[in-house]
């Protein structure tokens, strides 16, 4: 029993010498993070990173949620927002009726609409085009952050252009940027299992970011885990992430999101543990060497959670939102957005600094 103790005790050492000296961690390093108990030692290696690539500061943007449509064509698994067409509940929004939610909630100094919705067949490609657009022109200052990789692969089904062509024509209608959604665990057993075989596979949902990059846009990536997967399904999932990052530069943030259960009757009743939280976002900032900033998104980890997750390795506590649809849509417990002086207090009372940024973290306010 001493000797296993020693040997793990070794291992732990040598990925700390690793992390100290700036070397990139393998597979094996990050499989063997997961399954040590060591909770501790890896918060503070992620912390030691996190502190060397961006000091104390933490950011966030003025941003809201907006969903133009729920209606979606695929059944994940793990999704309580999406409905069929005609469905109680399905909804498809003219941009006019978007602006009426928007202008309830807008004031100067927002930043970004952060768009993400169903993949909905029973409108054309154009209908998304033209969406961004009158969001664009009526809204000029604020940057609009819409449609993961999955959503492309499905833009180009549904309209036979290439995902540059999909991209090139959103980017021409004012995209800015898109969000890390519809990667799940970039594993192919994973995917046929949570039933994702209709949606972007693992290598479709890179090469959307791989395109993406080389028409100069920065996007973000994310990982849902928490359900099925296996740790080493984890740690390659962030190695593909890595890999194209050292291919591109495109990645500007990772997010790491939890999977919400429904209800006590949900098929997956457990929800992810705060050990398990804290655990992903440090050994994420560990593997991530060359992607800035790893978020904390206090959507599914909860504000006082999301304050631990600082000296975890987070950098970012993602932003206002106002009203969150998706992860609440699957039982996320807490609030459905903050207010800047929240997040302002929220950050401060983890000991780090406050600052305000647009989406492609230009510092706007530090709130020392």
């Amino acid at each position: 029993m001493s000797t296993a103790i020693s040997n793990e005790q070794l291992r732990m050492a040598a990925i700390a010498e690793k992390v100290e000296h700036g070397e990139r961690l393998t597979l094996e390093d990050g499989v063997f993070l997961y399954e040590s108990d060591d909770l501790l030692t890896i918060g503070q290696m992620a912390n030691t990173v996190n502190l060397r690539k961006n000091g104390k500061k933490v950011y966030f943007v003025d941003n809201m949620s907006l969903y133009f449509t729920n209606v979606c064509e695929e059944h994940c698994a793990f999704c309580h927002f999406r409905r069929d067409e005609g469905e109680d509940g399905a909804y498809t929004l003219t941009p006019e009726q978007m602006f009426d939610y928007i202008d309830k909630h807008y004031h100067p100094g927002m930043r970004e609409f952060h768009i993400t919705g169903g993949h909905n067949a029973n409108v054309p490609f154009q209908y998304y085009v033209d969406s961004i657009r009158s969001l664009k022109q009526r809204y000029p200052d604020v940057t609009i952050k819409a449609h993961t990789a999955a959503e492309i692969e499905f833009f180009s089904r549904l309209s036979g252009l290439s995902y540059k062509e999909v991209l090139q024509e959103l980017m021409n209608a004012g995209l800015g940027t898109m969000p890390g959604g519809g990667a799940e665990i970039l594993s192919e057993r994973y995917r046929k299992k949570m039933r994702l075989v209709d949606k972007a596979s693992a290598d479709q949902w890179l090469d959307v970011h791989r395109a993406a990059h080389q028409l100069g846009m920065k996007t973000h990536a994310t990982m849902l885990f928490g359900s099925i997967e296996t740790y080493e399904e984890r740690i390659r999932h962030l190695m593909y992430l890595r890999e194209l990052q050292d291919e591109t530069g495109g990645f500007m943030v990772f997010i790491p999101n939890a999977v919400q259960p429904a209800s006590i009757d949900a098929g997956l009743k457990r929800r992810v543990s705060a050990y398990d939280n804290l655990k992903t976002i440090a050994i994420s900032r560990l593997m991530l060497d060359n992607i800035q900033h790893v978020k904390a998104y206090f959507i599914n980890l909860g504000t006082q959670l999301t304050q631990i997750a600082f000296s975890f390795g987070a950098s970012d506590a993602h932003g206002t939102i106002i009203q969150e649809r998706i992860s609440h849509a699957a039982g996320a417990t807490s609030p459905e957005g903050l207010t800047r002086d929240e997040l302002v207090f929220l950050i401060k009372g983890a000991g780090r600094i406050p600052v305000e940024r647009d989406t492609f973290y230009n510092e706007i306010q530090v709130y020392e």
